[in-house]
C-alpha cells in the first residue's frame, strides 16, 4: 500500500520519461491500421472527416490545456497524468471493436490530450533551473524516438500479422503505462504545495486559454512575432493531421515507405534542431533564421502542392526537417525581443496561438482538401448527397491545401522581415541570469509550466517549449539560443 501510494524511488526525469514514450508509442504503432480504418469508416470523405476529428481534439485540448495545469497545482500531478494518460489512450481498443466509436472517442479524449502538459510541470517539479533545459530535451528526444521507431514497427506487424495484433499490442503498451504511473510514478508536487481538498481554490485566470491571446497587441514586436507564428504553424497543423493519408491514398505510398518516411524525416528533424541550427545562430543570427526556416518552409509547401511523384514528396520531406528549425529560432527570437520578466508571458501567447492553430488548421485542411474533389485513389468528383463541381485547379494541383498554405507562409516570411532584432550584448541575451528566473520551487513557475497545450507532431517538430502565464512566471528552455 505504501508502495502504491508513493511509487518508487524518489520524483525524477526518468519517470517522466517512461510515461510519455510509452504513451506516443502505443499511438505510433497505429499509424498504418488507423490509415486504413479512417478510409474505411469514410470512403466518401475521408480527408474532410479525417479534418474535424483532429480539429474537435485540438481545440479541445486548447480549452482544457491550461486548466488541467491549475488543477495539477493544487491537487498534485500523478493524479492528472493518470487521468491524461487514461482517456488519450482509451479509444486505442475501440479501433476494431467499433471504428465510429473509435473516431468520436478521438475527438472526444482532446479534453484530456495534454499529457505533455502535467509532465513538463512534473519535469519543473524534480528540477532545478540549471538542470531544467537539459531534462525538458530529454523528454523530447524520448517523444521524438518513440514517433520515429513505432510507426515502422507496427507497419512490420500490420503487414505479416494483421491489424488486430497491432491494436492489440497498443492496448498493452497503454495498459502498461497506466500500470507505470499507478505503481511506480512518485508524487513530485511537494505537500506543503498541495490542498488535498476537492473545493481548493485554483488561479481562473491561469485557466483561461485565451487569456494569453488577449496580451498579443500589447508590443508591436511581440504582435508581428504572434503573426508570423500564427501563419506558419497553421499549415503545419494542417499537413500533421493530413500528410500520412495523403501520402497513402493520393500519392500511393505503402504502409511501409511511410513507415520509413516517418522516421527519415524525423531523424533529419532531430539534426536540423541541434547541428544545423547551431550553426545557424551563431552566424546568420536570430532573425536571418526564422526567416530560412519561413523560406524553407514555403518550398517544401509548394512541393507537396504541386508535386505528384513518390520522389518529389521524399525531396520535400527533407526540405521539410530542414523548416523544422523556425520555432526553436523564434523562440530565441522572443528571449531577445522581451524583457527578462516577460519571457512567460509572451511564451504563453505563442504557445496559445500554436494550440488554436492545432484546432483550425487540420479542419481547414480537411475542408479545402473537400472543396477541391481530392478523394482517394482515383481522384475523382465526390459521389454522394454533396454534389460540387470540380475546380478548375484540380487538374493542376494535387494537393490545394499545401499550396494555400505555402501561400499563408510567404505573407508570415513578409511580416518576419518587420520583426526588429536586438543586437547580441549582455543585457538582451537569452543567456539570463539566475537573478531573473524564479525559484524552481515557486508555484507560480510550476503552474504555467503546466498549462502547455502540445498535440502529436511529427517527431523533431517544434512542440517542445512550454509556456507561462503569468507576468512573474520566466520560461528556462528560452535561455537557451541553441535549444
Amino acid at each position: 500500500i505504501i508502495q502504491l501510494q508513493q511509487g518508487i524511488g524518489r520524483p525524477s526525469v526518468y519517470h517522466a520519461v517512461v510515461v510519455i514514450f510509452l504513451e506516443f508509442f502505443a499511438w505510433g504503432l497505429l499509424t498504418t491500421p488507423m490509415l486504413t480504418v479512417l478510409h474505411e469508416t469514410f470512403p466518401q470523405h475521408t480527408f474532410l472527416m479525417n479534418g474535424l476529428i483532429q480539429g474537435v481534439k485540438g481545440l479541445l485540448s486548447f480549452m482544457s490545456a491550461p486548466l488541467i495545469g491549475a488543477l495539477s497545482d493544487v491537487w498534485g500531478r500523478r493524479s492528472f497524468l493518470l487521468v491524461t494518460v487514461f482517456f488519450t489512450c482509451a479509444p486505442i481498443p475501440l479501433m476494431r471493436l467499433s471504428p465510429w466509436w473509435y473516431f468520436a472517442m478521438i475527438s472526444m479524449s482532446g479534453a484530456f490530450s495534454v499529457t505533455f502538459s502535467v509532465i513538463f510541470a512534473y519535469v519543473a517539479d524534480v528540477t532545478d533551473e540549471r538542470e531544467r533545459s537539459t531534462a525538458y530535451g530529454l523528454v523530447s528526444a524520448t517523444f521524438a524516438a518513440s514517433l520515429v521507431t513505432s510507426p515502422a514497427i507496427g507497419a512490420y506487424l500490420s503487414a505479416w500479422y494483421g491489424d488486430n495484433l497491432v491494436v492489440l499490442v497498443a492496448t498493452l503498451i497503454a495498459l502498461a503505462d497506466i500500470c507505470f504511473i499507478l505503481l511506480a510514478v512518485p508524487e513530485s508536487l511537494p505537500d506543503k504545495m498541495r490542498l488535498n481538498t476537492w473545493g481548493a481554490p485554483i488561479s481562473w485566470e491561469q485557466a483561461d486559454p485565451f487569456a494569453s491571446l488577449r496580451k498579443v497587441g500589447q508590443d508591436p514586436t511581440v504582435l508581428l512575432i504572434c503573426i508570423t507564428v500564427f501563419l506558419s504553424y497553421l499549415p503545419e497543423a494542417g499537413q500533421y493531421s493530413s500528410f500520412f493519408l495523403y501520402l497513402r491514398q493520393v500519392i500511393n505510398f505503402s504502409s511501409t515507405t511511410i513507415a520509413v518516411f516517418i522516421g527519415v524525416v524525423g531523424i533529419l528533424s532531430i539534426v536540423a534542431q541541434t547541428l544545423i541550427l547551431t550553426l545557424l545562430m551563431r552566424t546568420l543570427g536570430n532573425k536571418n533564421t526564422v526567416l530560412l526556416g519561413l523560406g524553407f518552409q514555403i518550398l517544401q509547401l509548394a512541393w507537396y502542392g504541386f508535386g505528384s511523384e513518390p520522389w518529389m514528396m521524399w525531396a520535400a520531406g527533407a526540405v521539410a526537417a530542414m523548416s523544422s528549425i523556425t520555432f526553436p529560432a523564434v523562440s530565441a527570437l522572443v528571449s531577445q525581443s522581451a524583457d527578462p520578466d516577460k519571457q512567460g508571458v509572451v511564451q504563453g501567447m505563442i504557445t496559445g496561438i500554436r494550440g488554436l492553430c492545432n484546432g483550425l488548421g487540420p479542419a481547414l485542411y480537411g475542408f479545402i482538401f473537400f472543396l477541391f474533389n481530392v478523394e482517394l485513389d482515383t481522384m475523382d468528383p465526390i459521389q454522394g448527397d454533396f454534389n460540387i463541381d470540380p475546380l478548375p485547379l484540380h487538374s493542376l494541383i494535387p494537393g490545394p491545401p499545401f499550396l494555400l498554405g505555402a501561400c499563408t507562409v510567404v505573407i508570415a516570411f513578409i511580416v518576419a522581415l518587420f520583426i526588429p532584432e536586438k543586437p547580441s550584448s549582455s543585457s538582451s541575451s537569452p543567456q539570463l541570469s539566475l537573478s531573473d528566473k524564479p525559484h524552481p520551487d515557486s508555484k507560480a513557475s510550476m503552474s504555467s509550466l503546466a498549462g502547455v497545450h502540445i498535440n502529436t507532431p511529427l517527431p523533431g517538430s517544434d512542440e517542445e517549449t512550454p509556456p507561462t502565464a503569468s507576468d512573474e512566471d520566466f520560461e528556462p528552455l528560452l535561455q537557451d539560443s541553441i535549444v
